[in-house]
C-alpha cells in the first residue's frame, strides 16, 4: 500500500478511489520523466528516490531549480495541471525511484471535493514557490564566486563532481566554473583533478 501524506488528507471515500486509480511507478537512474514542452498527463506523488527538475536555456546553460525526494509533489506539475501549458522545464531521476502518478481526471475532482487536499497543494506549491524566490534572488544579485564557495563549503570534501555539473547546479557556464575554480586553486584554497575537487582552505 502507497503512503503519501498529501493522500492522508482525503477522507475515507476518496482515499479509497484515490488507491484504486493511482499508479505507482519506478524510475532508474537516468530516466527523464518530462521534457520541456510536454504536457502534464498527471501529479507525481514521490515516494522514494531523488529527482532533479532542472532549466535549460537557448545558450545551452542549465540550472536546477529544485530536487524532489520522498513524500515530495512535483511543483511543475501542479502549475501545468492548473493552467493547461506545457512543462518549462524537465525532470531527471537521480537515484532509483517510486511514485504515485495521480492522473489528471482524478486530480480535479480531488482539487473540487477535498478542501484539505486542495489546501495541501497549494501550500506545497507556495512553499516551492518561496525556494524558486529564493534562488532567483541568488543567481541575479550574488556574484558567482561567492555563491560557488558557499556551495563548496556546504559539501564534505573531496567533492566528487565534473565542472559541467557543478556549473548546472549554479545555474552558469561551465567556463565561468573552471575559472573560478582555477583562481581558488592557486590561492591554494582546492586542488583539482578529473571529477573531483578538493577543498583545502573555505
Amino acid at each position: 500500500m502507497l503512503h503519501h501524506s498529501i493522500l492522508e488528507t482525503l477522507p475515507r471515500e476518496l482515499q479509497e478511489e484515490a488507491l484504486e486509480t493511482i499508479q505507482v511507478m519506478r524510475f532508474a537512474p537516468g530516466k527523464i520523466l518530462f521534457r520541456a514542452g510536454e504536457h502534464c498527463k498527471g501529479l507525481p506523488l514521490m515516494l522514494s528516490g531523488a529527482v532533479k527538475v532542472q532549466m535549460t536555456g537557448v545558450s545551452g546553460n542549465s540550472i536546477v531549480l529544485y530536487r524532489m525526494g520522498a513524500d515530495d509533489i512535483c511543483t511543475l506539475s501542479i502549475g501545468c495541471l492548473m493552467t493547461g501549458y506545457g512543462y518549462r522545464a524537465e525532470a531527471f531521476v537521480e537515484e532509483e525511484s517510486e511514485a504515485a502518478m495521480v492522473p489528471r481526471g482524478l486530480f480535479d475532482r480531488l482539487m473540487d471535493q477535498s478542501a484539505a487536499f486542495r489546501l495541501g497543494i497549494m501550500e506545497s506549491y507556495g512553499r516551492r514557490l518561496d525556494d524558486l524566490m529564493l534562488l532567483v534572488e541568488e543567481v541575479a544579485f550574488r556574484r558567482m564566486d561567492e555563491r560557488l564557495e558557499e556551495w563548496l563549503q556546504a559539501r564534505r570534501s573531496p567533492i566528487h563532481i565534473t565542472h559541467q555539473k557543478l556549473a548546472v547546479e549554479l545555474g552558469t557556464a561551465r567556463e565561468v566554473v573552471s575559472r573560478l575554480l582555477k583562481e581558488l586553486e592557486r590561492k591554494g584554497r582546492v586542488q583539482l583533478s578529473r571529477g573531483r575537487i578538493d577543498v583545502a582552505g573555505l
